[in-house]
């Protein structure tokens, strides 16, 4: 069975389409195969005290060089670089977007499991919230991806 066809993934799949829509007021495909296919890399980790990536589309994992299976077992502080600055810069921004229910338009760096980095920007980070107001984990779909050299 293809993992993101998993029935945990499929109801986390429709759980990031709805609070996705709750949170912004956008839409994102609800099907499953829809969303898995997107053309913007998409990601979400759990509401762990250090979070593990639980969702990834294609996209963020042909990004990211890695396969569903070893992405969802990544904590997602490991997807930026170890620069303490920058885990702080991100960890600022993942609270106020729990917080504020969204942040609009972040930028990063990130780094692949291959070594390769990459800026994100025009990204939407989101507070991933049940029906009931249970915060799930966060969520970010990626807008524009640059590679970086060096």
């Amino acid at each position: 069975m293809k993992p993101y066809l998993t029935p945990e993934a499929v109801a986390y799949a429709a759980l990031l389409a709805s609070s996705f829509h709750r949170q912004t007021g956008q839409l994102l495909p609800e099907d499953p195969e829809q969303l898995w296919h997107h053309p913007h890399p998409l990601v979400s980790h759990g509401a762990q005290a250090d979070p593990v990536f639980c969702y990834a589309n294609r996209a963020a994992l042909v990004l990211w060089e890695m396969d569903w299976h070893s992405f969802t077992q990544l904590p997602s502080r490991f997807s930026a670089e170890p620069d303490l600055d920058i885990q702080s810069d991100r960890a600022t921004l993942l609270k106020t977007a729990l917080a504020k229910g969204h942040v609009a338009n972040y930028q990063g760096i990130r780094i692949s499991a291959k070594g390769n980095r990459f800026a994100i920007s025009q990204t939407l980070l989101w507070s991933v919230i049940d029906t009931y107001g249970q915060a799930r984990g966060q969520a970010a779909l990626i807008g524009k991806i640059t590679p970086l050299i060096g």
